[in-house]
This record gives C-alpha cells, structure tokens and sequence, in this order.
C-alpha cells in the first residue's frame, strides 16, 4: 500500500516537472521592441552572448537542469545613463539595496535638498532603451503617504534629463 502510495506521488512529480518545460518560454517585462534584442549598442551595460533565437525562443530540454552550460559573459539589459542618472538625481536618499540583473533599486527615506518632507523611492529601469517608458519610479512619503503624481513626474523628468546629459559627455570623449 506504501510502495502504490510512492509511485503514485513519484509519477505525478515527476508529470508536473514534465509539464512545466513546455510551453512558450516566459519573458519578463514583455519580448520585443525597444531595442531589447539582446545586441549589444553604446545605451546598453554589455550584452554578448545573447544566443536567443529569432522570436525569442531558446531551445532547451529537461537536462539543462542538470549542466552548467550558461555562458558567464551574460549580462543584463538595462540602460546605464538611466541607472547612472538614477544614481545620481536621488543621492540624497540611502540605497537600500540595487539589483542591476533586474534593473531594481530601491532606497530609504531621505529629504531632498531644500525640502521638509522625507520620500523614499523604488526605481526600475526595464528596457536598455534611453526612453521614458524604459524608467519606473515610485515614490512614498514618510509613514507610507502618498506622493502628488506631479512630484513623482519631476522626479521621472530630472532623472531622463540627467541620462541625456550623460549620453552628450559620452559622445564628446
């Protein structure tokens, strides 16, 4: 009775694992435009290596699990005068932590410089495109109050602003 017990559960496992390898392969943050291709361009924090196919698909099997094939020059997709910006516009504020695999960061409550009241904020930074639509920012007021949608905006603007000003100092060198 035991032993059904274990192969019953052994075979349904091992059915799911099965299961989850197939199907269309999950992107996050949306699959194409923007220039996310995955080849390398001057906006970009080195991406080699990129073996993707066209569609965005990568072929794979289940003993992929098993080897340690990938390749270590991967890098991730984000755009460095946006991070650099980002870095630069809110350096008023502790970083908390920083995640450039996943174009996150996030810091802790701070008061600008000439301002009374203290923010906090969480940026994300999603496509290696020096665009608008590539910068996220959130921002929380002290006690979790929330921020005027027009401040958020002039936050969003100074960073983008700042991000071009890079990019100009980058082409003159």
């Amino acid at each position: 009775m035991i032993a059904r017990a274990a192969r019953l559960t052994f075979a349904t496992t091992l059915c799911a694992a099965l299961a989850a390898c197939g199907g269309d392969s999950f992107s996050f943050g949306g699959g194409g435009g923007g220039g996310a291709t995955g080849r390398g361009t001057d906006d970009q924090i080195a991406l080699e290596g990129d073996d993707r196919q066209p569609g965005g698909r990568t072929e794979s099997t289940i003993w992929d699990l098993f080897s340690n094939n990938e390749n270590p020059n991967n890098t991730v997709a984000v755009n460095k005068y946006l991070w650099n910006a980002s870095l630069d516009v809110l350096n008023f504020l502790p970083i908390q932590s920083v995640d450039p695999y996943t174009g996150v960061i996030v810091t802790g409550y701070g008061t600008p410089p000439g301002g009374g009241r203290s923010y906090r904020a969480a940026i994300k930074i999603s496509d290696p495109a020096l665009d608008a639509r590539s910068l996220k920012v959130a921002l929380q007021g002290a006690g979790g109050s929330a921020v005027e949608p027009g401040t958020v905006r002039a936050v969003e603007d100074a960073i983008l602003t700042r991000a071009r000003q890079l990019r100009i100092q980058d082409g003159k060198l």
